[in-house]
């Protein structure tokens, strides 16, 4: 797969994939392309503790890292409530509960489409 670029929404599919597997709360993909050109897609999930978020970034950096697209960026990982993962074209978002409710990006994208993570093509 080395050679074969991944599509944005190839990446989300990964990233959400990677989260549903390790157990992450609330898995939502945003599609973001007409609100902002800081991503294509936002992918967002609760964790349950500070554990379980270091799980999932984890995962989600060895699926990507495997497929050939290692993040960009990690930010967050010493404050245990907000782990932001950057792909370039998909942002991955892990929270804890408290923490999602207070930034509510959700609210914040509300025009971005939610995107079911299944219609999304895998690799």
């Amino acid at each position: 797969m080395e050679n074969d670029m991944l599509t944005p929404a190839q990446i989300a599919a990964i990233a959400a994939k990677a989260l549903d597997e390790k157990k992450a709360r609330d898995v939502k993909v945003l599609k973001t392309t007409e609100q902002t050109v800081l991503a294509d897609y936002f992918v967002i999930c609760n964790g349950t503790s500070s554990t379980h978020i270091k799980a999932l970034v984890d995962e989600v950096d060895k699926q990507l890292s495997e497929a050939g697209e290692p993040p960009m960026r990690r930010e967050g990982l010493r404050s245990d409530i907000w782990v932001l993962m950057d792909f370039g074209c998909v942002i991955v978002h892990v929270f804890t509960d408290e923490a999602r409710k207070f930034y509510n990006l959700e609210r914040l994208w509300s025009d971005a489409e939610v995107v079911d993570v299944s219609s999304l093509p895998s690799p």
